[in-house]
């Protein structure tokens, strides 16, 4: 007897139907074919033994499990159940008339027991897509999946439950969840929040600026100056996602298996902080069997390197490419998959090795040539990319022990969102631009044009502060954003000026 049972593959963000046949024939046997990996060959151990701990067993006779299409490399545990399920119907110790109709993942532990699985939600959006009337995983995944609807989705503890349910017809309970409930639920009570910062009131107005235009930021101070608390509260001022951006952003996490158990939509915009021993591959994503790297796990959030210039110079410069283009592509001989790669880039580094450069009271000093080989590891094409540099200068005891509260960050979002409602309007037609940090050179002429009061500013200062060419774009986008926050309709002097503080290493006596 020849029975079809599905299950589902993900290769990059998107799932591929994968048709599991199972045969009966005369003889023994157990030949599993159609490009399984290891994890999938010891199925047939864990599956054995499930089987027998339920009441069924894999009989002796000559089993032929095809995985199609045989030519697509298949990887992980999560064939089990649909193998499993394969195996009770062909040999038929149980009915399977309505098994057709639904997609089956999950990982048997030997009780029958059911393991979470990888890459649920985009599994769940082809089953709505291709027509399935439902998909049964493990419980743990079930509200991940739950967030598609037109799909039933039913979340099992144990093989028993999805035995009864074909067998006798017992009823499963499908999960439901109210996505728009979910998502707002989380949204006003940050984690992090700026309410808790003391002073520094210049680096969260620059902070304030960077997520209102979208724009990358990199933060230089002494140790303890506060560089990365600054930082970590960053998501907490950026403008709530849009459902679309939740739905991408849950989708890549859920294909690493990084969407929390029982958590459905995520509704927080990504903070990821790799460590600087990080490799080039584990940072841009890829690999034998290619997975997102950091920049995609931070896609419509924040990605933060702390301590820059600790990071290998290769790894530094394989982001450029995802920095212009907002995804990455990586190519094997036989495929190609394309990942999101849509973030801030919020970068932080000490002055110089020990940290205390131009302080009069520093505890350690560094020689010039230290200087320059500790800064020349950021190169100047990285650095092209990141529109506002900013010091930071440490908090003083007064302003530490200061008990006043300072301001929370739902204020703060609000003025951020006020502005991104601006620039989204202002780019309507356009596709590739959505806020001020990715302007084309077109739109910066026509979006920040200058009177003549403000055109000689600039130049004044470009002239006195040796500003380099490249400043001169970034200083145009920054200051269009700090017009946006006020709600001007054109750039003048005084955006231009505060733009121009902002510029921090393009002076002489930085990078030169």
């Amino acid at each position: 007897m020849l029975t079809k049972v599905y299950g589902s593959a993900v290769f990059g963000v998107d799932a591929t139907t994968i048709t599991i046949e199972v045969n009966v024939d005369k003889g023994v046997g157990y030949h599993l074919v159609g490009l399984p990996d290891n994890a999938i060959k010891e199925s047939s151990y864990r599956i054995a033994a499930a089987l027998q701990n339920n009441g069924y067993k894999i009989p002796g006779k000559k089993l032929i499990l095809n995985m199609s299409p045989a030519d697509l490399r298949k990887e992980g545990s999560a064939y089990d159940l649909p193998l499993a399920t394969g195996i009770l119907i062909a040999t038929e110790q149980i009915k399977g008339d309505e098994v057709e109709k639904y997609i089956l993942m999950g990982e048997l532990s030997l009780d029958g027991g059911l393991q979470p699985i990888k890459g649920a939600l985009p599994i769940a959006i082809k089953a709505r897509e291709e027509g399935y009337k439902g998909f049964i995983l493990p419980a743990q995944n079930a509200k991940e999946a739950a967030i598609v609807d037109g799909l039933d989705v039913y979340g099992v503890e144990n093989i028993s439950e999805v035995i009864a349910f074909f067998d006798k017809g017992t009823p499963l309970e499908a999960t439901v969840i109210d996505t728009r409930a979910e998502f707002y639920k989380n949204l006003e009570h940050p984690e992090f929040d700026f309410a808790d910062v003391k002073g520094q009131e210049s680096i969260k107005r620059c902070m304030e600026i960077a997520a209102a235009g979208g724009h990358n930021i990199i933060l230089i101070g002494p140790p303890g100056s506060g560089k990365t608390m600054l930082s970590k509260r960053l998501p907490s001022i950026l403008p709530p996602m849009s459902l679309r951006e939740a739905l991408e952003t849950t989708k890549i996490h859920s294909v690493v298996g990084r969407v929390k158990e029982h958590q459905g939509l995520m509704s927080e915009r990504p903070f990821r902080s790799p460590h600087h021993t990080i490799s080039d591959v584990a940072l841009v994503g890829g690999g034998a069997y290619p997975q997102p790297g950091e920049i995609s796990l931070s896609h419509n959030g924040v990605l933060f390197l702390d301590e820059l210039p600790e990071f290998k110079r290769s790894v530094l410069e394989v982001m450029r490419q995802p920095l212009e283009d907002r995804e990455v592509t990586i190519s094997r001989a036989r495929f190609t998959v394309t990942y999101p790669s849509s973030f801030m880039l919020v970068a932080s580094m000490n002055p110089s090795p020990g940290g205390y450069f131009n302080d009069p009271n520093a505890p350690v000093t560094s020689s010039p040539a230290e200087m320059q080989r500790y800064l020349s590891k950021i190169s100047g094409p990285l650095l092209d990319r990141i529109d506002i540099h900013i010091e930071v200068t440490p908090v003083p005891f007064e302003k530490l022990s200061d008990e006043t509260k300072a301001e929370s960050s739902v204020d703060i979002r609000k003025r951020v969102t006020a502005a991104r409602e601006l620039q989204v309007e202002r780019f309507r037609e356009s596709v590739k631009t959505n806020y001020n940090a990715q302007m084309n050179v077109k739109q910066i002429r026509k979006y920040c044009a200058l009177d003549e009061a403000s055109k000689e500013l600039l130049k004044i200062a470009m002239e006195r502060l040796n500003l380099s060419a490249r400043a001169y774009d970034r200083i145009l986008k920054v200051s269009r954003t700090i017009a946006d926050l006020e709600g001007a309709e054109i750039v003048t002097g005084t955006h231009i000026s505060e733009a121009i503080q902002y510029r921090s290493l393009d002076r002489d006596g930085w990078l030169g």
